[in-house]
């Protein structure tokens, strides 16, 4: 049960803002500001969900700043922090005793995918896709946990 509580945190990670570079610069970024988790509309496999999520999120030129916040399922507090950018390589990551890095690539102007590691090594992987019309976002979270045993988490979030 830890484990499935700290996977969430890796899956709210991705929801990093899109760099403004990939954009035009007219466009606003599809992820800014805040998200709540809507638990009625997201799925946990295996379970349990947390009681809440929220992540905030800033871009400031080309970098991201994350912060996730919540309560997993037994209400233990959750906070998982990180400055990124989507270019493929390794950015620390504070918060979480299960991975220490992210990795983080843009698909399209509403899709990114990131691998989050620990110690050098790619521990889970997640896909971050935001709706057109930019008011749903939802990550699919993948972790193997053991030979045959697969963590798999659908998040949708609500922009606040």
């Amino acid at each position: 049960m830890q484990l499935l509580v700290r996977t969430l945190a890796f899956g709210a990670a991705l929801t990093l803002a899109v760099p403004l570079t990939t954009l035009s610069a007219q466009a606003a970024d599809p992820a800014s500001g805040t998200w709540e988790l809507n638990l009625a509309k997201s799925k946990f496999s295996p379970g349990p969900a947390p009681k809440s999520l929220t992540r905030k999120f800033d871009v400031t030129g080309d970098n991201v700043k994350y912060d996730l916040t919540g309560l997993d399922a037994e209400g233990k507090p959750i906070h998982v922090t990180y400055t990124a950018k989507y270019d493929g390589k390794d950015y620390p990551v504070t918060g979480s005793s299960d991975y220490d890095s992210i990795r983080l690539k843009r698909v399209d102007a509403f899709t990114a995918e990131a691998e989050l590691g620990h110690a050098g090594k790619t521990f889970a992987t997640a896909k971050r896709t935001i709706s057109e019309d930019g008011k749903t976002m939802t990550i699919v979270f993948q972790v193997e946990v053991s030979a045959g045993s697969r963590v798999r988490n659908v998040m949708v979030y609500d922009k606040r």
